[in-house]
């Protein structure tokens, strides 16, 4: 056992929970991967960790301390770098090209600052790497013993290969004759149609029909430009129209304009009522 696990052995449970936390893919985390004596390992910036424990994600989790502030934020990461978990590093300037790893150096002075650069001393949890590697090799060794099965497992697998091949050359097969018909119609009857429009839409399942093959035909007609633009000023202004009205319902006094004392506006745009003399009196 390494000085670094040495270390992390004696931490609580609570800080093993909240530094799984910052490992995990939930945390939302930026590293970067960085060269540490000839050695890759992942680093991150200080203020990430703290934007990570200030998240809706550290919220939910259990058994891990409240955190509201960005100080109590940093004195839990400086708790946490005690046992080694992660160390403060330096990073050098980029050699080479940009893909490659920068090289950091461990800072003598191990402090949490939220401009600092932490280097990972701590992978998490690997039992997912290893049972990938357990499938991986189960499914190779599969693989090389098949002319070992017993003749009924082959016969079943020879079955569901065909099934699987036929269906993708049906699938084909309907994408080269809806083609040729769309060619066809467009000639004979302009627009063109088009048999399964969704055919290769990014449509999802409902029930027992599949949509992509919903609805049967339709006319290629081209979308008119600006559509969704007009119809976005409309809603708009629907909405600017509701409002007006319930402005003007909330509002039950009316101003009169008064003549004698004036207007700003010009005198044509002004209504009058004049009383014209009736010539036969």
């Amino acid at each position: 056992m390494s000085t670094a696990e040495s270390v992390q052995a004696k931490a609580p449970a609570e800080v093993y929970n909240i530094v799984h936390f910052l490992r995990s893919s939930q945390a939302g985390m930026k590293t970067r991967v960085g060269a540490l004596n000839g050695k890759r390992v992942d680093y991150f910036k200080g203020k990430s960790a703290v934007k990570a424990l200030l998240s809706p994600a550290y919220a939910k989790a259990k058994n891990v301390p409240e955190i509201t502030t960005d100080a109590q934020a940093e004195a839990l990461l400086q708790t946490i770098s005690q046992y080694m978990f992660f160390v403060r590093v330096d990073r050098s300037e980029q050699v080479g090209s940009s893909g490659s790893p920068r090289q950091v150096t461990v800072n003598p002075i191990q402090g949490f600052s939220q401009e600092a650069h932490f280097a990972w001393f701590y992978d998490g949890s690997q039992w997912t790497t290893y049972a990938g590697g357990l499938l991986m090799v189960a499914i190779m060794l599969a693989g090389v013993m098949f002319p070992l099965w017993p003749p009924i497992m082959r016969l079943g697998v020879w079955y569901l290969s065909m099934g699987a091949l036929g269906l993708i050359g049906a699938f084909f097969g309907l994408a080269i004759v809806r083609l040729i018909f769309y060619i066809i119609t467009i000639i004979v009857v302009p627009p063109g149609i088009w048999i399964f429009p969704k055919l290769f839409a990014d449509v999802g399942v409902y029930g027992y029909q599949i949509e992509s093959f919903i609805p049967l035909w339709e006319w290629d007609l081209p979308k008119k430009k600006g559509e969704k633009k007009r119809k976005g000023k409309k809603g708009v202004a629907e909405k600017g129209a509701e409002k007006a009205e319930l402005q003007n319902g909330a509002s039950d006094v009316h101003t009169v304009a008064d003549d004698s004392a004036g207007s700003s506006r010009p005198e044509s745009r002004s209504a009058r009522v004049e009383e014209v003399p009736d010539e036969d009196s």
